[in-house]
């Protein structure tokens, strides 16, 4: 269902129905400042009457996953607004939505938009992954969720990356976290604090399966899961080597992603 909403002063959130396995089936598309449009997933009526009153003057995404991109092109193109894309992925973000960016943000930009948007690195969940933060709040894409958790999966998913991601929006703290998918988040510390501490569940568990004798990347999803994962093994597995790459890198198991072997270390 798709629908417009203010979330605050200066920050409207339109829902775009996506197709695959996003969560709520939805992309939030986001105004800030009336003039920046943040990953507009498609066309909708609603968004389409939201970017004709704004009159925005650039489009940039948290990050280049289909269901964040795919009406990019056709509002740079009506509109003529500034393209940004995060610096050194230009090539990912050309294949994902068929233009070139005209600019590229790094960590600290500024985008010129109402009274300034600042670009803050959050790799993890992408590895172009940014967030955009505003007066009224902070635009984090698929770095946080109001109500369970977003996939952080190999061979995309950097697990190390993503919980410095999350720390980084627990100190900053701003009024409200606005993701890419679901409802406005009003406790940005409480929920990352969630998230931090399901993460490491998963890895207690993950690490015990290797402990206790799991020796490869089945056996380890079948003893760190309680509970059905149909329709979702591949999410599950690809998780599962997110975090045994996390612990190969420091020092706690022995993993090979070639053979999907693992031992402790």
């Amino acid at each position: 269902m798709s629908g417009r909403s203010a979330v605050a002063n200066g920050l409207d959130r339109v829902s775009v129905p996506v197709e695959g396995r996003a969560p709520t089936g939805a992309t939030n598309a986001y105004l800030v400042g009336e003039e920046l449009l943040v990953d507009p997933a498609g066309r909708t009526d609603d968004l389409d009457a939201a970017v004709d009153a704004t009159g925005i003057e650039h489009i940039a995404v948290t990050h280049a996953h289909p269901d964040h991109v795919g009406a990019v092109a056709e509002y740079a193109a009506e509109t003529g607004a500034t393209v940004w894309c995060r610096r050194g992925f230009e090539a990912r973000f050309a294949q994902a939505t068929g233009i070139q960016p005209d600019r590229t943000v790094v960590e600290g930009t500024r985008i010129p938009a109402g009274d300034g948007v600042d670009v803050i690195d959050v790799q993890g969940h992408a590895p172009d992954h940014v967030a955009f933060e505003a007066a009224a709040g902070t635009v984090c894409g698929d770095v946080a969720i109001a109500e369970s958790s977003v996939a952080v999966a190999a061979p995309e998913g950097d697990l190390r990356g993503y919980l410095v991601g999350l720390r980084r929006l627990h100190a900053r703290n701003p009024p409200r976290l606005c993701p890419g998918h679901g409802p406005v988040i009003d406790d940005p510390r409480a929920t990352c604090r969630r998230l931090l501490d399901h993460r490491r569940d998963r890895e207690r568990r993950v690490l015990a399966a290797v402990r206790d004798g799991a020796s490869d990347v089945d056996a380890v999803v079948d003893a760190a899961y309680d509970k059905d994962l149909s329709g979702f093994e591949d999410l599950a597995r690809a998780t599962v080597v997110a975090h045994l790459e996390k612990l190969d890198v420091e020092g706690r198991v022995a993993f090979d992603p070639e053979t999907g072997t693992v031992a402790p270390a």
